[in-house]
């Protein structure tokens, strides 16, 4: 497998001028609003989303100014849902740094979130792009209402795998999708906007469900499990498939620890136990890897490139990381 640095290769050149864009979309006259979000651009994370707008560009045309445009957009869109996420959660640390409201408070991380939302819709008004502002208007509305529906349903505990789809849809692969078809759309390629998006979708399925696996640990590969969705009262795949082939006994000791307590490390601990051993981890990597081979099929009939491999690369990163 590619390291991140070799599937960055073809896009390597478009990655650095893309910082100066991003830098420059979030600039403000207001000192602290700039302290903020040079704070915020120092702590970014792999580029994981700017890689598939470049990458999808790429394989399909020629990077243009509007590619960085939609690049940005997304990349505010993203910024602005992390920050607001980190007060909703109450989250003191994000990727090992302190989250912005751990050092300026809610209040301020609100107003940072909203300023970055405000930045995406003038900017691809200033831009006149407002076919790529209806793709990530899209994304918020997607994103929104798939918070909103596993709030609702994790009060009840009556996730099934069908809703949990489609709380991963909307909350996940919605914004992966949206880098896909936003990156086609800018090199003037609709014809193929519609595959991206849901090449994306599938991509971002995979993504999330990795994630799930994560939190149950995988011996040898992920090292040790958290719990952490358990305590959270998040109802995962994993989760999700025990609940419908265990027996009787294990369901109710599930929904008892995870209901009443999942603030118990040695309840947790059992629950964990109690997935593994009814083969949730192993249902959730069969449909993981299912998902990124339908991804990949989508793929199949595009002329070859080094920005398709690095394509393709990018989404086995995605269901074989370790972190």
């Amino acid at each position: 497998m590619l390291s991140v640095k070799e599937i960055k290769a073809p896009i390597k050149d478009e990655l650095v001028q893309f910082e100066v864009h991003f830098r420059d979309s979030m600039r403000s006259k207001v000192p602290l609003l700039d302290k903020i979000t040079r704070y915020i651009v120092k702590r970014k994370g792999k580029q994981m989303r700017p890689m598939f707008v470049f990458l999808t560009a790429k394989m399909l045309g020629e990077v243009n100014k509007d590619t960085y445009t939609a690049a940005s957009l997304i990349e505010l869109l993203h910024t602005a849902t992390l920050v607001h996420d980190d007060v909703v959660d109450d989250a003191n640390e994000r990727r090992g740094f302190f989250s912005v409201n751990a050092l300026w408070k809610n209040k301020i991380a609100v107003l940072v979130g909203d300023f970055l939302l405000s930045r995406v819709l003038l900017l691809s008004i200033e831009q006149k792009k407002y076919r790529s502002l209806e793709i990530v208007a899209r994304a918020v509305r997607e994103m929104s209402e798939g918070e909103l529906l596993q709030i609702e349903k994790a009060r009840r505990l009556d996730i099934n795998e069908e809703v949990y789809f489609e709380v991963i849809r909307q909350k996940t692969a919605s914004l992966i999708a949206t880098c896909c078809e936003a990156g086609a759309v800018s090199v003037e390629r609709e014809d193929e906007a519609e595959r991206m998006r849901k090449f994306g979708e599938l991509v971002g399925l995979a993504f999330q469900i990795k994630d799930d696996i994560f939190d149950y640990g995988t011996p040898g590969k992920i090292g040790k499990p958290t719990g952490n969705d358990i305590r959270e009262r998040k109802m995962t795949l994993p989760l999700i498939h025990t609940l419908q082939v265990a027996d009787k006994a294990t369901r109710n000791e599930l929904i008892n620890i995870v209901k009443r307590h999942n603030d118990n490390p040695k309840k947790v601990k059992r629950a964990i136990e109690l997935v593994i051993q009814n083969g949730g981890i192993d249902y959730s990597y069969k449909k993981m890897m299912s998902l990124k081979d339908e991804a990949l099929e989508l793929l199949n009939d595009l002329p070859d490139s080094p920005s398709k491999q690095s394509l393709i690369s990018l989404v086995e990163y995605t269901t074989s990381r370790d972190k």
